[in-house]
Order: structure tokens, then C-alpha cells, then sequence
């Protein structure tokens, strides 16, 4: 008994510890996250320039790349933020049913995770309100749909986590009071997420819990939440790529001549007055007619 206690101590820090610290660093993480997402947004010319979904279809690649590395190293650094020592990685034992049956739960996460970018590529801080009522969707959802019940003690916590969120986001404006900008950018594509992530749970707890709450067939081939994770990640890059690829491809291409700029076919691209990208499909109203 005293070996193993020792041990444990000898890995860092006790996990009460490790888990503040890692809420710490989710915090601070995604704070980060919106700060980068808004100024790659920027960079790339803003929420009409073409880019959104470029940009999060990258976001999940370099998740799929970290999972990659952690599987071929054999070591998932995470723990290091919680001042314990790094744990091991295996590569998971999965068939081929095993990632069909993960295929609904990588594709409403990769669908969560773009309509959250759209989101808060139309207003931050209005994006970030509406994101903060996913656990109201999740709840009407699970109740809905799957059946599942929600305490009463979660019940009332749901109306304090949106104002909450609500209370932060308020904007100091010209005339020295507190406002909302409204963005019906941010309203469609934030409850749009919110309703993927909703389902994306429900699926998750459904993949790797049977109906008595134990642990699935799946979970154990998993070999643990992180390859889960990663797993799903991965699925989502790959569900996020064709979208990419056909909602925003045209704007990869080469520069175009004079003629077709004066046909409105191309825009300004970044960088110069005279360097030009192709229109989206969606602003080339000429093809339609």
C-alpha cells in the first residue's frame, strides 16, 4: 500500500490539484483559442472573405496532426499542465466497424466546430453568448430526443451559466453604456453548433456507455478517452475537407486576367491592389442569371 502511494506521489501533483489546473488552462486556452480564431479571420480578409471554413478545416488538421505525433511518440504530454508526469499513448486497437460506428459522432464535431467558428467569425463576444446556451440544447436534446433526464440541481444551473456569459460579454459603447451588438451570423451558425455538439454527446455517450452506464466493447479497444478523442478529431478533418475543398476551392486558385476582373468574376486578394482570387460560388451573381 505504501508503494503504491508513493507512486502516486512520485507522478506530481496529487489530480484535486491537476484538476484545477487543468480547468485553469482549458480557461486560459480558450480565451487564446477566440483571440487566434478572430485575427486568422482578420488575416484572411474577414467573415465575407471566403476563408471560414478553410480556416477551421486547419484547426481540426492540426489536431489530427497532435494526435498522430502523440500515437507515434507513445506519449500524451497533456498531464504536464497539471504538474503530473506525461502518460503513455497507445495506438487503439479498432476495426473497421469500430470508426464506422465513430463516423455520427466525428461528423457533429466537425460540424460543431466550423458553425462555432462562423459564429464567432460574425461578433465574437454575441457569438460567445448564444455558444454559452449548449448546455440548454443539450438538455432539451437528451430530453427530447434521447430520452435521458436532467436534475433539477442542473436545471438551475443552465440560466446562470447563460447570463453569466451574457454579463461578460456586455460592450462599454460611445455614449458610456453597456450593449449587445446583435449578429444574425453569429444567432444562426452558434445555435447550428450548439445543436451538433448537443447530438455529438448524445452519440459519444452512446458509443462508449451501454444502457447501464458501464463501459462498452468499443471503449475498451479505445484503450481510453484521448484516443476517443483523437480518433474523432481525425474523422472530423476528413469529414471537413470535401466542405472545404467545395465551398471555398475556387478562392485557391491562380490569379486570373484583366477580362475576367472586369466581368466581376474575381476580387482583390490580400496583400496588393493588383494580386485577385476568385469570387466565392455564392457572390458570382452573373452565373445564375
Amino acid at each position: 500500500m505504501a508503494g503504491k502511494a508513493d507512486e502516486k506521489k512520485s507522478a506530481g501533483a496529487p489530480d484535486s490539484v491537476a484538476l484545477i489546473l487543468f480547468f485553469v488552462f482549458w480557461y486560459a486556452g480558450n480565451m487564446k483559442y477566440n483571440e487566434y480564431n478572430t485575427g486568422a479571420l482578420n488575416a484572411a480578409g474577414g467573415k465575407t472573405a471566403g476563408y471560414t471554413m478553410t480556416i477551421s478545416t486547419m484547426q481540426l488538421g492540426v489536431c489530427a496532426v497532435y494526435a498522430i505525433l502523440m500515437w507515434l511518440t507513445g506519449i500524451n504530454p497533456v498531464k504536464i499542465l497539471g504538474l503530473q508526469a506525461p502518460a503513455a499513448q497507445k495506438l487503439p486497437k479498432l476495426s473497421t466497424a469500430d470508426l464506422i460506428a465513430t463516423v455520427p459522432v466525428g461528423f457533429c464535431s466537425a460540424a460543431a466546430h466550423s458553425a462555432s467558428v462562423f459564429a464567432l467569425g460574425g461578433d465574437p463576444l454575441f457569438g460567445q453568448i448564444v455558444k454559452a446556451g449548449e448546455p440548454v440544447l443539450a438538455a432539451a436534446v437528451g430530453l427530447g430526443v434521447y430520452g435521458k433526464t436532467i436534475s433539477m440541481t442542473k436545471t438551475l444551473c443552465l440560466p446562470i451559466i447563460v447570463g453569466g456569459v451574457a454579463f461578460a460579454s456586455l460592450k462599454k459603447g460611445p455614449d458610456g453604456g453597456y450593449g449587445l451588438k446583435f449578429d444574425q451570423t453569429a444567432l444562426l451558425f452558434g445555435m447550428m453548433a450548439n445543436a451538433f455538439a448537443a447530438i455529438k454527446g448524445q452519440e459519444n455517450s452512446k458509443l462508449m456507455k451501454d444502457k447501464n452506464g458501464k463501459p462498452t466493447e468499443i471503449y475498451n479497444r479505445f484503450a481510453g478517452v484521448g484516443n476517443q478523442f483523437a480518433v474523432t478529431e481525425i474523422i472530423a478533418f476528413c469529414v471537413s475537407l470535401p466542405v472545404m475543398f467545395a465551398t471555398e476551392g475556387a478562392n485557391f486558385m491562380p490569379v486570373v486576367g484583366k477580362r475576367d476582373l472586369e466581368k466581376g468574376m474575381v476580387a482583390p486578394r490580400m496583400g496588393g491592389e493588383n494580386a485577385t482570387r476568385p469570387k466565392p460560388v455564392w457572390e458570382r451573381r452573373n452565373v445564375f442569371r
